[in-house]
């Protein structure tokens, strides 16, 4: 991978960065969890069929459970210890004092002895089925949170198969095989946690594609980066990732056609960053006699600040250049309505649109780029159609500035990546 396209991926989380994140994002889950079958005693009133608390240790599990409803955490496990001291004890018993245990170190932020809590208290085999995958389910998560990875992901197995598996606890499994360096699993479970989001009506989590977006560029796999930048760009519709994908295609690009018009979606998703990107830009406008747009891109430039100090010399006279041909071109623009009215081909008014959408004059744009294409004769048909698409879009046309887009596939051997990203472009247009 270049230097500019590692700098263009910088936006990407980088793996150690991600651990913290991931770490948090589990641990802020369990943390909302209740213990898990804490009160089923309680809640079945059925004594013949409902297991109780032995007598032995009444007093301090009715003292542990009062401490608990009051956030006393500490109180509470001294009063476990206690009952678990006691004999002899039920298989209900252990579960239940080290059930609550686990739901009071949780609360404590004592990870790894909630953890050993829930694993002795599933143990016992005194859960009923629905709190065992309750249990499970939390197990998976604090594993995972106290970065015991392989053991998370057999928990997150068991809550996979069993088929309970939300969503997010898919997406949990492509996070562990990230953290693990696993890429080919984790592009699986991610895949897998985007089918599940969808399913549920929801929207997939981004770091499911960040994942995937990392690990290409690790491996150097420029196809499958920009397959991940276009579902980050559907999903967000983000600059970075917009100017990530553009670079990639860009580098990848050798017809000075084709790059003129990835510069232009680049310009129009606001993904330039470099005074490189605008002083390129600028020169193939120029060279395709489109000095007004040229010069207009010039000015941004300049007025974003990004024109280094060794190249400003450079760029004033460029611009200044520029801006005596768009000059001209306006004083000839008379005379050039008139050419383009009487010639039946539609080349000269579709030109003709395009000068005027360089001089921001987006509405007579629209209207000789249209009196080119009805014509007919059309040398570049797509970039007519991006230029009446830009025109639109530039006048709040949104459904017309799709319309036009969309017609790029009419056009006959148009480049698949130039009709790529314009399609990607016209997809989120006004999102």
């Amino acid at each position: 991978m270049s230097h500019s396209i590692q700098g263009a991926a910088s936006g990407v989380m980088r793996r150690s960065n991600m651990v913290g994140w991931v770490l948090a994002t589990i641990v802020a889950a369990v943390m909302a969890a209740g213990a898990p079958g804490a009160s089923a005693a309680e809640k079945d009133k059925d004594k013949d069929k409902a297991p109780t608390i032995s007598h032995i240790i009444g007093k301090e599990m009715q003292a542990a459970q009062q401490a608990l409803q009051k956030g006393q955490w500490q109180e509470a496990i001294k009063n476990l210890d206690a009952a678990e001291q006691k004999s002899p004890l039920t298989a209900f018993d252990k579960k239940t004092i080290y059930d609550f245990k686990g739901f009071a170190n949780v609360k404590l932020n004592n990870l790894k002895a909630a953890e050993e809590n829930f694993e002795k208290a599933i143990a016992t085999g005194a859960y009923t089925p629905d709190e065992a995958a309750k249990t499970t389910r939390l197990l998976f998560r604090l594993s995972a949170g106290n970065q015991q990875y392989p053991k998370a992901l057999e928990f997150g197995k068991q809550v996979v198969d069993s088929g309970a598996a939300t969503p997010d606890d898919i997406g949990v499994m492509a996070q562990l095989y990230y953290l693990q360096k696993d890429c080919k699993n984790t592009a699986i479970w991610a895949d897998k946690a985007v089918a599940a989001a969808r399913k549920a009506g929801e929207a997939p989590k981004e770091n499911l594609y960040q994942f995937k977006l990392q690990c290409a560029s690790d491996a150097g796999d420029n196809a499958a980066m920009m397959a991940a930048l276009v579902d980050l760009i559907k999903l967000t519709n983000k600059t970075n990732y917009w100017n990530t994908l553009l670079r990639l295609e860009r580098q990848e690009e050798r017809d000075d056609r084709n790059l003129l018009m990835i510069y232009r979606v680049m310009y129009d998703v606001n993904a330039m960053t470099t005074d490189s990107d605008y002083i390129e830009m600028a020169q193939l406008l120029g060279d395709a006699a489109l000095p007004g747009e040229a010069a207009a891109v010039l000015d941004k430039a300049m007025a974003s600040g990004l024109v280094k100090d060794e190249h400003k010399e450079r760029t004033n006279r460029l611009l200044a250049s520029l801006r005596a041909r768009a000059d001209s071109d306006k004083k000839g623009l008379p005379q050039f309505e008139a050419e383009a009215a009487k010639n039946p081909a539609g080349e000269l008014s579709v030109k003709l649109g395009e000068v005027y959408y360089g001089a921001g004059d987006y509405q007579n744009a629209v209207a000789a780029i249209g009196r080119g294409l009805q014509k007919g004769q059309v040398k570049h048909p797509d970039e007519a159609y991006v230029y009446l698409g830009r025109a639109q879009a530039a006048l709040k046309n949104l459904p017309e500035a799709k319309k036009a887009f969309g017609s790029l596939k009419s056009v006959p051997n148009v480049s698949p990546r130039v009709l790529r990203l314009w399609d990607l472009y016209a997809e989120k247009l006004g999102s």
